[in-house]
C-alpha cells in the first residue's frame, strides 16, 4: 500500500512530537504493509503553522529518512504537505514555497470545515490553471460536504482528486463523516484512502485494518484501486484511474 497523507515529521505540527514517535510511526505502517508513505506536515494554516519549503524542513526530512534506514524499517519516505486553501495559495505554488507530493504536479489540499464552496471552486481552478492537479484531503469531514455530498461529484468530474481518511470509514469521526465517505465509495467519487496519522496510536499509520473494511465491503478491486494504484499514480504524476462517477442526487 501507499498511504499519501501522514503527519510523521516530528515536532513541526499536531502529529508526532519527537523522532522516537515518528520511527515508531513508521515501523507500524510498515507493519500493516505499507512500503511508501508521504510526510504532509500541516503548511499555510494562519496563526498555527507555516511549514513553507525551507532548509530547515529538507534537514529534518533527511533526518527523519535517514534514522528510518538505520533502524530498517522498510518504506520509502516521500516529501509533501497538506496545504491549506487561503487566497493565497496559488501565489505559494506559482513561487514554490511548498511542497508537492513527491515533487509531481499533484499537491494535497485542505479546506477550513466550514468553507464557502464558492471560493473552494476559485481556489481550485487557480490552481489548476498554473498547472498542478489538486488532490483534496478528507472532503468527507467539511460540513458544507456532508450539507451538500452533491459538490463531490462535481469536484471528481472536473477532475479534481478525492483522498478519503481510513478513520472516516472505519468510524472515527461519527457516523455523519462515515455516512458521507461511503456515499462518496458507493458513487465512485473517491481517488484514494490515506491515514492522515497523527500518532501511533487512535489516527495511526496503521492500514490493515481500513485493507480489510475495503476488501469486504467494496471489493478487491476498489480496494487496490485506492490504496495501491491511484496513490502510486500520484507519485509518478500520472493521470488517476476510476470507475464511471455517479451523480448524487
Amino acid at each position: 500500500m501507499i498511504d499519501i497523507h501522514s503527519h510523521v515529521l516530528p515536532g513541526i505540527d499536531d502529529g508526532s512530537v519527537d523522532m522516537d514517535m515518528s520511527l515508531e510511526m513508521l515501523a507500524m505502517a510498515a507493519e500493516s504493509g505499507v512500503h511508501t508513505i508521504v510526510a504532509t506536515p500541516h503548511c499555510n494554516i494562519p496563526g498555527e503553522y507555516d511549514n513553507y519549503r525551507s532548509a530547515e524542513l529538507e534537514e529534518l526530512f533527511q533526518e527523519l529518512r535517514y534514522e528510518a534506514e538505520r533502524d530498517e524499517i522498510p518504506v520509502c519516505l516521500c516529501r509533501g504537505m497538506e496545504i491549506y486553501a487561503t487566497p493565497e495559495l496559488p501565489a505559494l505554488l506559482r513561487e514554490k514555497r511548498v511542497w508537492t507530493l513527491n515533487g509531481g504536479p499533484y499537491f494535497l489540499m485542505e479546506f477550513s470545515f466550514g468553507e464557502n464552496p464558492d471560493f473552494c471552486w476559485e481556489i481550485l481552478r487557480q490552481c489548476v490553471d498554473l498547472g498542478y492537479r489538486p488532490i483534496i484531503a478528507h472532503p468527507e469531514r467539511y460540513y458544507f460536504l456532508q450539507d451538500d455530498p452533491a459538490l463531490a461529484y462535481e469536484w471528481c468530474t472536473a477532475g479534481f482528486g478525492l483522498q478519503l481518511n481510513k478513520g472516516s470509514l472505519l468510524g472515527r469521526f461519527g457516523p455523519e463523516v462515515r455516512t458521507t465517505a461511503e456515499l462518496l465509495l458507493r458513487h465512485g467519487l473517491a481517488a484514494c484512502v490515506a491515514s492522515d496519522a497523527h500518532r501511533p496510536f487512535a489516527r495511526s499509520t496503521h492500514m490493515a485494518e481500513v485493507r480489510a473494511y475495503l476488501d469486504e465491503y467494496f471489493g478487491e478491486d476498489y480496494r487496490r484501486l485506492l490504496l495501491e494504484e491511484n496513490p502510486a499514480r500520484i507519485l509518478n504524476g500520472r493521470a488517476l484511474l476510476g470507475y464511471e462517477p455517479i451523480p448524487i442526487d
